[in-house]
C-alpha cells in the first residue's frame, strides 16, 4: 500500500479485524489470494479480544483464584483476607489484550495482509469508502463482512445511558461499586456478576424471565446457581426494571414483581441484555445483500450473501453469536471464494458459560430432543462419584448425555463442572465423527480425570456405569 494512495484495488476485503475477520483474512492469505482488512481499531482482536471474551476470562480466572483461596481453608490451608489493586489488576489485564492483539497483528503484517485502520461504508458492490483511514476508497473483487455485533441496551426512557454500564464498561475495571445491579441474567451478566462479586460489590441480579441463563439445561444450571446464591446477595427473576434515576451518590431503581413495584438503590447498573448485529450504517443499500428484521445479513450455507461476491460470518451473519462460530465460517467463506467444494454444516456448535462452575453443552438438550419427538435416552454421571472432582473439592459437576435409542449415535452432551469448557470439546469431536455410545465407552481414558465422566456416561447408556450408584 502506498501511504495517501485515494484508492486501493484488492482481490479480497475482510471488513472487521475481531476472530472472524482475522481469521479470514489470514486464511485468504495462505490460500494466496491478496486481502485487505478494514478495523476501526488500531489492533485487531475485534469485541472479543479486546473488550469481551479475553478480557472477561482474563477477569474470571482471578475471580476463581480469591474463591479458591477461600475454600482451602476446607482442606486445612488457610490464607489472610486478599486484597485487591485494582490498577494493578486493570494494568494486567490490559497488558493480556496487548499480548494477544500485537500477536495477532504480527500474523497479519507476516502474511502480508494490508490492515487498514477506519470505516468502511458500502458504495456498491465492487467498492467501499473508508472514513478516518490513510485510504479513502477500496475496490475488491470480493467481500467478507465481519462487523460483529454490540450490546443492547435499555431505552433512555428506562434506563438512562449515564447511569450504566454495558459489558465493555465492566471489563475496563475502573472501580469496583460497593452495590452492583446486574440486568440480565444470561452468561455475560453472570460471568461479570460473579467477577466483581468476588472483588468485593455486594451483587444483585434482575432478570424478566422465570429463570437465569435460561438457555441451558436445568440440570446443568441447578450446581452454578446454587453457588451464585451464595456469593451474590440476591438473584431476583420474574422481574421487569421500570425506571432508575440519581438520587444523590447512588441510583434508585424501580423494578416490577408479582404485581408490584420495588425500589432499592445501587452504585452501579450493569446492562447485559443481549446483543444485535452491526449490520446498519455499512450502506449494505447500495449494494444487493439482503437484511432481516433482527439485522441479520442473510447468508446461504458458503456464508455467501445475496450479492454474489459478498460474503458474511459471525455475529452479524446469524446465531449463535460465538467466535469459534465464526471462525469456522471465515475457512469456509474463504475456500468458497478460493472456489473449493465447502460448506458450513457442523454437527454442533459448543456453548459454555464461563462462570465457576463452568456450564458446557453441544448437540441437542433434553427439553430440545423433548419438542422434536425424538426416541432418545438420557444418562447422567454425577461428579460425586469422581476421584478427580472428589480431590479437587469440586463434587458440584454433573456430565449429561443424550444417546439416540435406536442408533446409540450421541446427540447431545452438557456438562458442569471445573473446567467443563475443556471437557466439551470431547462430546463435539465425538458427534462430528457420528460416535455411538460405545465408540466413547471403550476409548481409554486417564485415571484420575474428570473426562472419565464422559466415558461413564456413555457406558450408562447400557446400564452399567462402573461408578455409578444402582
Amino acid at each position: 500500500m502506498v501511504v495517501g494512495e485515494l484508492t486501493q484495488e484488492t482481490e479480497l476485503l475482510v471488513i472487521g479485524g475481531g476472530p472472524g475477520g482475522y481469521v479470514a483474512a489470514l486464511v485468504a492469505a495462505d490460500h494466496g489470494i491478496q486481502t485487505a482488512l478494514v478495523e476501526r481499531a488500531e489492533v485487531p482482536g475485534g469485541v472479543c479480544l479486546r473488550e469481551g471474551c479475553i478480557p472477561s476470562k482474563a477477569l474470571l480466572h482471578v475471580a476463581k483464584i480469591i474463591d479458591e483461596a477461600a475454600h482451602a481453608e476446607d482442606f486445612g490451608v488457610s490464607f489472610s483476607k486478599p486484597e485487591t489493586d485494582v490498577t494493578k489488576l486493570r494494568n494486567w489485564k490490559n497488558g493480556v489484550i496487548r499480548k494477544l492483539s500485537g500477536g495477532v497483528k504480527q500474523l497479519l503484517a507476516g502474511r502480508k495482509v494490508d490492515y487498514i485502520t477506519g470505516d468502511a461504508e458500502f458504495e456498491d458492490s465492487r467498492s467501499v469508502r473508508i472514513e478516518g483511514g490513510e485510504v479513502s476508497r477500496i475496490k475488491f473483487k470480493h467481500c467478507i463482512i465481519a462487523t460483529g455485533s454490540r450490546a443492547k441496551m435499555l431505552p433512555e426512557s428506562v434506563l438512562p445511558r449515564e447511569l450504566c454500564w454495558d459489558a465493555a464498561d465492566a471489563l475496563k475495571v475502573q472501580e469496583i461499586p460497593a452495590r452492583l445491579l446486574v440486568v440480565g441474567g444470561g452468561y455475560i451478566g453472570l460471568e461479570l456478576g460473579q467477577v466483581y462479586a468476588a472483588l468485593g460489590s455486594e451483587v444483585t441480579v434482575l432478570e424478566a424471565l422465570p429463570n437465569i441463563l435460561a438457555g441451558a439445561d436445568p440440570d446443568l444450571a441447578k450446581p452454578l446457581i446454587a453457588k451464585l446464591r451464595k456469593q451474590m446477595k440476591a438473584i431476583i427473576t420474574g422481574a421487569v426494571l421500570k425506571g432508575a434515576k440519581k438520587k444523590g451518590s447512588a441510583i434508585a431503581v424501580t423494578y416490577a414483581i408479582d404485581g408490584s413495584e420495588k425500589t432499592e438503590e445501587f452504585d452501579r447498573i450493569l446492562v447485559s441484555v443481549g446483543r444485535r448485529p452491526n449490520s446498519d450504517d455499512l450502506g449494505l443499500e447500495n449494494t444487493q445483500v439482503r437484511v432481516d428484521d433482527r439485522g441479520f445479513i442473510q447468508v446461504d450455507p458458503q456464508r455467501r450473501t445475496t450479492d454474489k461476491r459478498i460474503f458474511a460470518i459471525g455475529d452479524v451473519a446469524c446465531e449463535p453469536m460465538l467466535a469459534h462460530k465464526a471462525m469456522r465460517e471465515a475457512k469456509v467463506a474463504v475456500e468458497a471464494i478460493a472456489g473449493k467444494p465447502t460448506v458450513f454444516d457442523p454437527a454442533c456448535i459448543p456453548a459454555v458459560v464461563y462462570t465457576d462452575p463452568e456450564v458446557a453443552w453441544c448437540g441437542v438438550t433434553e427439553a430440545e430432543a423433548t419438542a422434536k419427538g425424538l426416541d432418545f435416552k438420557v444418562t447422567k454421571f454425577p461428579w460425586a462419584a469422581s476421584g478427580r472432582a472428589v480431590s479437587m473439592g469440586r463434587t458440584d459437576g454433573l456430565t449429561k448425555m443424550l444417546f439416540d435409542n435406536k442408533t446409540q449415535r450421541l446427540i447431545g452432551v452438557g456438562i458442569v463442572g471445573a473446567h467443563a469448557g475443556d471437557l466439551i470439546s470431547e462430546g463435539v469431536l465425538a458427534m462430528e465423527m457420528a460416535a455411538v455410545a460405545e465408540d466413547i465407552g471403550v476409548a481409554i481414558h486417564p485415571h484420575p480425570a474428570t473426562s472419565e465422566t464422559l466415558a461413564e456416561a456413555a457406558e450408562a447408556m447400557f446400564g452399567h456405569a462402573v461408578h455409578a450408584a444402582h
